[in-house]
């Protein structure tokens, strides 16, 4: 019975967790106005229901391939795409919340740095993709 009510308790706390992550992952995608401005961009606003399908499917694909622990189901090649996938979004909503909180001329105002922002977006970059690396060689084994 005690075990029953406390399986209970933890499906409750999961799924309140999961909506709350999710309600702010969604509201953070829609403060930066992501969607339209990627419509914006590509001058496809007539697409704009394909982003947010892709926005959707990949939320329920990531969050049931986590559950099921997908990792050793996929060819590598799939492997590689869905990573290309992944970093393309991580690279758009990173730009979008740079776009939106003009972080980079702020920050070389600041700092002084006007004659420097090349390297300092540089050095954005390379920092970025060495904590992918280390990430993926460290701790995916």
């Amino acid at each position: 019975m005690m075990n029953t009510i406390i399986w209970g308790i933890e499906i409750l706390l999961g799924i309140a967790g999961g909506i709350a992550v999710g309600s702010g992952v969604i509201a953070f995608i829609l403060v930066l106005d992501i969607v339209p401005r990627l419509a914006q961009l590509t001058f496809s606003y007539h697409r704009v229901h394909w982003y947010e399908g892709a926005l959707i499917t990949g939320s329920i694909v990531g969050t049931v391939g986590d559950f099921w622990n997908w990792k050793g189901a996929f060819n590598p090649l799939v492997g590689i795409l869905i990573g290309l996938f992944y970093g393309i979004f991580n690279g758009l909503l990173a730009a979008a919340l740079t776009e939106v909180l003009n972080v980079l001329p702020i920050l070389a105002k600041r700092l002084h740095m006007h004659h420097y922002i090349l390297g300092l977006l540089l050095a954005m970059v390379a920092g970025k993709v060495a904590g992918s690396l280390f990430d993926w060689f460290v701790f995916q084994k």
